[in-house]
């Protein structure tokens, strides 16, 4: 077995996850490691982040791939099959955790990733409006 080390990079990213309440894209991670590292090796960070089921990948509604930390809460199975919501105006993702999609799929078919995104105004967005 394989143990992967903790660089500074990855250290960085780990705790840029960890202040973030939203899901973040590259290019948001890459400004916030302030150039500690270049652009490939965030990606192999992601990467690895997410074959460790330590974040996961959301694609946005104009198809930006943003990474979200996972919250586990004991289960046996990790999955993502929580929706997200994504802000029409500033742009944020998030995980609603608590909203429980389902689907109805005929049986000649087989679901291996799903991605349920809801698009409007997030709370901060919606008070600012009023």
């Amino acid at each position: 077995m394989k143990i992967a080390r903790n660089t500074t990079a990855k250290t960085a990213v780990l705790e840029i996850f960890e202040k973030s309440k939203t899901a973040l894209s590259h290019a948001e991670i890459h400004k916030l490691t302030e150039d500690l590292c270049d652009r490939v090796t965030i990606y192999r960070i992601l990467d690895r982040l997410v074959n460790d089921d330590v974040v996961h990948k959301i694609v946005n509604l104009d198809g930006t791939v943003k990474y979200a930390k996972c919250h586990h809460n004991a289960q046996r199975v990790h999955i993502h099959n929580h929706a997200h919501f994504s802000c029409e105006k500033c742009l944020e993702v998030t995980c609603l955790e608590n909203v429980k999609p389902s689907y109805i799929i005929p049986h000649n078919y087989k679901v291996n990733d799903i991605n349920f995104t809801l698009s409007g105004l997030c709370p901060n967005c919606l008070n600012s409006n009023i």
